[in-house]
């Protein structure tokens, strides 16, 4: 199992450097930051862009991997997207991972003045977006005309660093979106069933789990994929659980350690932030990072 972090993109780069630079201190297998235009309770405050945030990162890191978690089609298409990985990978050196999904309702919704879509209609355009922005990452010049989204001679000359293309991290719970991380993912990511979230236990929540995986496995199976090619990521923080993994070295290894037995290959932790849903004390967040998987055995 691999530990990673989330570092939200909150931070002006004088101060979030700092951070980027630490988080590969620590030794995190990778660090993420969420592509949103604002999240949640961070919406009134400072907030910057993923790409060019992960593009600094790129340049203050030389080792850990790099990513969002998530991309969305909410306020992208993937003509512009491909062209922006294929440079951020480029300029990582090959160390980026796309943590993409179908996205869904709030402020990155209705941002550029359209109606927010319905479940169906963000999963109608994710279907049409991710084998576009897969050709794109994957051919040198590519047309395609699609009901959402279109390519006219669209070129990506040299492509990825990395080959055939940077990895996809498809998060995805529903059908549809299982078989788009079966096709095309090299992981797949979730953060639990946020139905559970309020009144659910965490014991709720590992059967939860559980199931997602079992549904994984048959989507792949129907696809002919064999699942474990994927890698299983769990984002925490949106479990019954909340916080607790992170109050002491102990309770995150107690949750690891049931995570990994579901077969779960990485866990991606936030970054703490003070006066917030992620807040949590430093010190046991740095001894998690040095010392809580090497307590798994």
């Amino acid at each position: 199992m691999r530990l990673s972090t989330v570092i939200l993109p909150i931070h002006r780069w004088g101060e979030g450097q700092k951070i980027w630079r630490r988080a590969e201190e620590l030794g995190f297998h990778a660090a993420y930051t969420y592509d949103h235009l604002s999240w949640r309770s961070f919406r009134d405050g400072p907030w910057f862009g993923a790409i060019p945030t992960l593009t600094a990162a790129a340049t203050v890191t030389q080792r850990m991997r790099l990513g969002t978690l998530v991309t969305s089609p909410n306020f992208r298409h993937p003509v512009t997207l491909a062209k922006d990985l294929m440079s951020l990978d480029d300029i990582s050196g090959g160390r980026i991972t796309l943590g993409i999904g179908a996205g869904g309702n709030g402020f990155d919704a209705t941002a550029l003045g359209q109606d927010a879509w319905t479940p169906k209609e963000r999963a109608d355009r994710f279907g049409e977006f991710l084998p576009l922005l897969d050709r794109l990452l994957t051919e040198a010049d590519v047309s395609q005309e699609g009901t959402y989204y279109s390519a006219v001679e669209a070129r990506n000359i040299p492509g990825c660093a990395q080959r055939p293309r940077l990895p996809f991290a498809v998060a995805a719970t529903g059908p549809r979106g299982l078989k788009l991380a079966a096709r095309y993912g090299q992981a797949w990511v979730t953060t639990g069933d946020p139905k559970i979230f309020e009144e659910g236990t965490p014991e709720d929540s590992v059967e939860a789990l559980r199931g997602q995986i079992t549904k994984l496995g048959k989507a792949c199976a129907d696809t002919g994929r064999d699942m474990a090619e994927l890698d299983k990521v769990l984002l925490t923080g949106f479990t019954p659980d909340r916080g607790r993994p992170l109050e002491s070295v102990d309770a995150f290894v107690d949750f690891a350690g049931r995570h990994q037995e579901l077969g779960f290959t990485e866990l991606v932790i936030h970054w703490p932030i003070p006066e917030s849903d992620f807040a949590a004390d430093q010190g046991v967040f740095e001894r998690i990072a040095t010392e809580g998987l090497a307590q798994l055995g």
